[in-house]
């Protein structure tokens, strides 16, 4: 036996107790898996508990999602969960799996599958497979092809699953390119992984990675979307990101962030936009209260992707980058909109994007109450995370420069409170309605009217609250300059 078949040996005997820690806490969080595997046990069926759910319970975070994989077919896994499961449904019926509900924990039952890629469609070719071994095969990952045998509770580990679970690393059942080739999202699925255990990706699989890296194309926008979504609330995403743009991912689906690297002539040096970007990220993930949140994340992320296309050089050298927000903010349009995100969740990063920048000069004294009302007001729902966004984009490592710009922004909030305070700036709307504005005027619904409380409202920013005689002498105002009245 050679010295690293041993090693591997050895370490399997030694996690014999993690095996038994693992069934038992399988069983006592999910009896039902007990009950069910007898079921499809009288009915002349296997039942194997896979995948995340095995791979979970080793670590500890089994939830209330379980996988199971079955030889029987959907019309037979129905007949076994009908009368006994408390919901049923169907949507994954055509992929072979038949999804139920039963004591609050949500069960997917999935026929075996040897399922693959022709190499050339997006789609995966779907066959019922014929044994746990071959299914185990087809799995993206090692630490996603243990299985647990019910009712009999065997454990089942093919690939080394657990010694690769315990090393904390990333690896596939066969070959990284037959797996890869199989289904080209595992790539994208490795840097996922890598994000959110903080596992390290094994070096066969990253060169693996690094070498396929264009069959990504194949994979639909909403499958990369998903999984990049993963990736970005995972525990770690930096390390995901980084992953992304060595091996040559980012630039099938976010070039934007790999466009990040910018080359620094001899003549003109800045910071690394790239490397400014991730601390970013890293920050806003610092001022996150209630878990996740993508929209923060990906702000950070894309907040300066319009430099390379702004970047310019002056006669005295120094680098400027002028209205990159502007340009960031198409850029991150159209690039969520590529990868199908939704309409209003695409609408909050872009705003977030285009706005970073306007706290800046807020702290030489140039801001009037008008222009806080009009950051609030421009921001509206968004206002706690430009304000997170705005703190975590000081990178600086100038400590003087770096506490100056967190007391502007102490000072900005602040007075942002007290103007809110006095002002109800949540709620700022123009001093008279569409009502009074007709009848001030005497005109019918239509555009008149919606100029008309347009004015009132950049007078209302301007100057604040307006009395209800100075609002009408405003308005007719006015008016007569438009030749609305006479």
């Amino acid at each position: 036996m050679s010295e690293a078949a041993a090693s591997h040996t050895t370490d399997r005997r030694e996690l014999t107790a993690a095996q038994r820690n693992a069934v038992a806490e399988l069983l006592r969080v999910s009896p039902v898996a007990d009950e069910l595997g007898r079921r499809f046990a009288a009915a002349g069926h296997e039942l194997h508990l896979v995948g995340g759910s095995v791979r979970d319970a080793l670590l500890g975070r089994l939830g209330e999602d379980l996988d199971f994989c079955t030889d029987a077919h959907p019309d037979q896994t129905l007949a076994v969960v009908r009368g006994w499961a408390e919901a049923i449904w169907e949507t994954g019926r055509e992929f072979g799996t038949i999804g139920c509900q039963r004591d609050g924990l949500r069960l997917e039952i999935t026929t075996f599958r040897a399922e693959s890629y022709d190499q050339v469609t997006r789609n995966p070719t779907v066959q019922y497979g014929s044994s746990l071994s071959e299914d185990l095969r087809r799995r993206d990952f090692t630490v996603n092809a243990m299985a647990v045998s019910l009712p009999e509770h065997r454990f089942t580990d093919p690939y080394g699953g657990l010694a690769d679970l315990a090393a904390k690393v990333v690896r596939t059942p066969g070959t990284p390119a037959e797996s890869f080739g199989d289904d080209p999202l595992r790539m994208l699925r490795a840097a996922r992984f890598a994000a959110q255990l903080r596992f390290a990706v094994h070096p066969d699989v990253h060169a693996a990675m690094s070498r396929m890296a264009a069959d990504l194309d194949r994979i639909t926008a909403e499958r990369i979307r998903d999984e990049f979504t993963k990736l970005l609330t995972g525990a770690d995403p930096i390390t995901g990101l980084r992953l992304l743009v060595d091996t040559g991912l980012a630039e099938r689906f976010l070039p934007e962030l790999t466009g990040l690297k910018l080359e620094i002539d001899e003549h003109a040096q800045h910071k690394d936009v790239y490397e400014h970007t991730l601390t970013v990220v890293r920050n806003a993930i610092s001022y996150e209260q209630d878990g996740p949140d993508f929209v923060l994340r990906m702000a950070a992320l894309m907040h300066d992707v319009g430099k390379p296309a702004t970047k310019s050089v002056g006669t005295d050298g120094r680098v400027s980058f002028h209205h990159h927000e502007v340009v960031g903010a198409r850029l991150t349009k159209a690039r969520m909109k590529a990868l199908r995100y939704p309409k209003d969740v695409t609408a909050k990063v872009t705003e977030l994007v285009a706005l970073h920048l306007r706290f800046y000069g807020y702290g030489r004294g140039e801001w009037t109450d008008s222009a806080v009302r009009r950051y609030v007001t421009d921001a509206g729902d968004l206002l706690p995370r430009l304000h997170k966004l705005t703190r975590s984009d000081c990178t600086t490592r100038n400590r003087r420069k770096a506490a100056q710009l967190a007391a502007d922004y102490d000072a900005l909030e602040e007075r942002i409170a007290r103007i809110a305070a006095e002002e109800d700036l949540a709620r700022v709307r123009p001093d008279l309605d569409g009502n009074a504005i007709m009848e001030l005027l005497g005109v019918p619904p239509g555009p008149i009217v919606g100029r008309a409380w347009k004015h009132l409202k950049d007078l209302r920013l301007e100057r604040g609250p307006l009395d209800r005689d100075t609002a009408e002498a405003e308005l007719l105002r006015w008016a007569r300059e438009e030749g609305i009245v006479g």
